[in-house]
């Protein structure tokens, strides 16, 4: 049992002993058949280094085709092959002060080559400019003498979800006060002019591209009573809106086909010829005392309101309640005047107000018709104040009586029904 694992060993130390003899041997044949493939060049060769007198190599220098042979018969090793393409063609042999120029010659050729084949390569696919330029549009360039500026929006009505779509396009040519004008654009739905949205201010741009889209939700039912309106505002250096102009467009007037978008363009109007409001427009001044916490309202005039009856027996007066938090905490009322639908009031009311309160504080004024023997209702209301309760206009005036301290504000508002 004990010789069976002596032969396997002496196997193995048999078999590793023969393949080293083996690489042995084979290494020694290599270098023998090799070491006559390379010999040293002979004294007629000149040798590789700078020449002293023009400071060029002669490696530069092009080798001739019977050098190129020469040198492979002396060196017995294999000799440079000519490329066919190449055949046939002449060689040019060039002195040693030729070859710089020649160097820079063929460089130069090269580099142009390159450049016609890259100009050539990308003339295809390249882009044409004149397939993307848009058509001229002579909405954009020709306008009416006296023209305050130019807007284009777009609507679009989805009748199952009962969603208005009002996009802002652009505005052209508006006629502002300096050139560092920066307008924006208020969309309004009315008769509801309390609540507004508005597009980002554009710096310094008369004729600014907005590109920006709102949603209104509206029934199939009364989109036909609704008139949609878009005023453009130009903010100054003291952070003042003022008024460029605005353009409305009734929807009674146009009735939305399968597609249900339409894209339109209209020339701004001036604020005198808007449309009257429904229940009347009442005309107030606010100031705030931060120092005394005094805000003062001064009632000045309303104009077109709707009364049920005019006459002697018919007046009309106005309340203010002050708020807070949707809280009644004062009211008072002025003289009642009789018999028109313009009446002029001019009366100075008071109220204590912290500073610190002017953030939850608003004011409601409700214009009021009493007739004898018929008792009284409500013709409209405006409500003023900060953010928390208004907008639109309602809100800028807030604003402008704090900014503003100790300074009368005076501003027009349109009456509603709406609480």
């Amino acid at each position: 049992m004990s010789v069976k694992p002596a032969a396997v060993v002496g196997g193995l130390v048999g078999g590793i002993l023969f393949l080293l003899l083996v690489g042995a041997a084979a290494y020694f044949l290599k270098r023998r058949c090799f070491a006559g493939a390379y010999e040293e060049l002979g004294s007629t060769h000149s040798p590789v280094c700078n020449d002293s007198t023009n400071g060029s190599s002669q490696l530069d220098a092009p080798l001739s085709p019977a050098s190129i042979h020469s040198s492979a018969q002396r060196t017995n090793s294999i000799p440079f092959i000519v490329p066919p393409k190449f055949h046939g063609r002449e060689w040019i042999h060039l002195d040693n002060e030729d070859q710089g120029h020649s160097a820079a010659t063929g460089a130069e050729y090269l580099h142009h080559s390159m450049i016609e084949t890259m100009a050539g390569e990308c003339t295809v696919g390249a882009i044409n400019p004149d397939l993307y330029k848009l058509p001229e549009d002579d909405s954009e360039i020709e306008f009416p003498e006296g023209n305050i500026g130019r807007l284009w929006f777009a609507l679009h009505y989805e009748q199952e979800t009962e969603r208005l779509l009002v996009t802002i396009i652009k505005a052209r040519n508006l006629c502002t006060q300096s050139d560092t004008s920066n307008p924006f654009v208020k969309i309004y739905l009315l008769p509801d002019e309390r609540r507004h949205l508005q597009t980002k201010g554009k710096h310094k741009n008369n004729n600014p591209q907005f590109n920006e889209s709102f949603l209104f939700q509206v029934s199939s039912k009364t989109l036909s009573e609704r008139i949609l309106k878009l005023s453009i505002y130009d903010i100054d250096r003291q952070k003042k809106h003022r008024h460029i102009g605005h353009i409305t467009f009734p929807f009674k007037h146009y009735s939305f086909g399968e597609e249900m978008k339409i894209v339109l363009w209209r020339d701004l109007e001036t604020e005198d010829s808007k449309v009257p409001s429904e229940y009347g427009d009442l005309q107030f001044s606010l100031s705030y005392n931060d120092y005394l916490g005094r805000l003062t309202v001064v009632v000045l005039r309303a104009k077109d309101l709707k009364l049920q009856e005019e006459g002697e027996n018919s007046n009309a007066y106005v309340k203010v309640s002050l708020m807070n938090h949707n809280k009644f905490l004062k009211s008072k009322k002025t003289g009642a005047v009789v018999g028109t639908s313009s009446p002029v009031f001019n009366k100075t009311f008071s109220f204590k107000v912290d500073q610190l309160e002017l953030d939850t504080a608003s004011l409601s004024l409700s214009v009021h018709q009493n007739i004898e023997e018929k008792g009284s209702w409500l013709v409209g209301r405006v409500v003023v104040g900060p953010f928390m309760y208004t907008r639109g206009k309602e809100l800028e005036h807030w604003n402008q009586m704090i900014n503003k301290p100790k300074e009368l504000v005076k501003e027009w508002h349109v009456l509603s029904q709406g609480s």
